[in-house]
């Protein structure tokens, strides 16, 4: 019997993946197909186009360019033009979709009315019109932290591209396509930079807006730092070797801190999970022991 259920679960496994080899593209084929088409692989454009009239029913009349979200677009690395319509059309189909979903579950598995399921379809509708705030601040967290954690290193390479002999161009041309190997993020920013400058935009506009584009403090003061000693005639090297230190310092206090949140953060699972396996694990057989012994003797009183 046992070798039947082991066979048959084989079989239907063998089933289940070929169907999702045979109806699944590898990436092969959807590398060749985002070439042919590249329309057909921009994925955003579809999504704006089916949500994007419902954006204008939350989205602010004021001017986007000097918009507060616009900028918190930009240090989150997204620059599509379409992406306040992605935003604030998913901000007004979600909660829809989220609370049509809950009234279905609802009326599927119980015989909920009433005030109660008006508050459970509310609390659906909330949680999805905040799901795309919650996306973007999850990727603008994880963005900003690559960029900080990467930063102190591509310092030190241009510490040591300036100590070389070369420009103060041509090392962020080199520290972009070195770090991208390491950190893409940092790897665009730095190439952004790079075309601005070579578009005719000023050295200190440029590292201005990369501050401004990061939303970094330590790459703001790493642009004032490059401005000052190029107006006052400094030496950049002995500029970026202090900076470079004050960096590897932030981030050593920075893992430091982390590291001193394990204990507390660790104690809500050991209290609930741990210590009371331990408990039952060192204390089960005594209580066994005690339960065999002092059993009969209740019961014969």
């Amino acid at each position: 019997m046992f070798v039947l259920a082991a066979l048959v679960c084989l079989a239907v496994s063998a089933a289940v993946a070929g169907l999702f080899m045979l109806l699944v593209p590898n990436r092969v084929y959807q590398r060749l197909q985002s070439i042919e088409n590249p329309a057909a692989a921009d994925w955003g454009a579809t999504v704006a186009q089916a949500v994007g009239p419902f954006a204008r029913v939350l989205a602010p009349t004021g001017p986007w360019e000097d918009s507060p979200l616009r900028l918190r677009f930009i240090n989150a690395g997204i620059r599509r033009g379409d992406a306040r319509l992605i935003y604030f059309g998913l901000k007004a189909v979600l909660p829809v979709v989220f609370a049509f979903g809950t009234w279905l579950l609802l009326r599927a598995f119980t015989s909920m009315e009433g005030i109660t399921a008006l508050m459970n379809l509310m609390i659906a509708a909330l949680i999805g019109c905040y799901l795309p705030n919650l996306a973007l601040w999850l990727r603008l967290r994880d963005r900003k932290r690559e960029i900080f954690e990467n930063f102190p290193d591509a310092a030190d390479l241009m510490l040591v591209c300036v100590e070389a002999g070369l420009g103060l161009d041509a090392a962020l041309t080199r520290i972009a396509d070195e770090m991208g190997m390491k950190s893409r993020a940092l790897a665009e920013e730095l190439h952004l930079t790079n075309l601005e400058m070579r578009a005719g935009a000023s050295r200190a506009q440029s590292l201005r807006n990369l501050a401004l584009r990061c939303g970094i403090e330590e790459i703001g003061t790493f642009a004032t730092m490059l401005t000052q000693s190029e107006k006052f005639g400094t030496s950049v090297g002995d500029s970026l070797r202090v900076f470079s230190e004050d960096l590897r310092h932030k981030r050593q206090v920075r893992a430091e801190e982390h590291a001193a949140k394990v204990p507390t953060k660790m104690l809500i699972p050991l209290a609930l999970f741990i210590f009371p396996a331990i408990i039952m694990v060192v204390l089960g057989p005594a209580m066994i022991v005690i339960i065999r012994t002092i059993g009969p003797i209740l019961s014969a009183r």
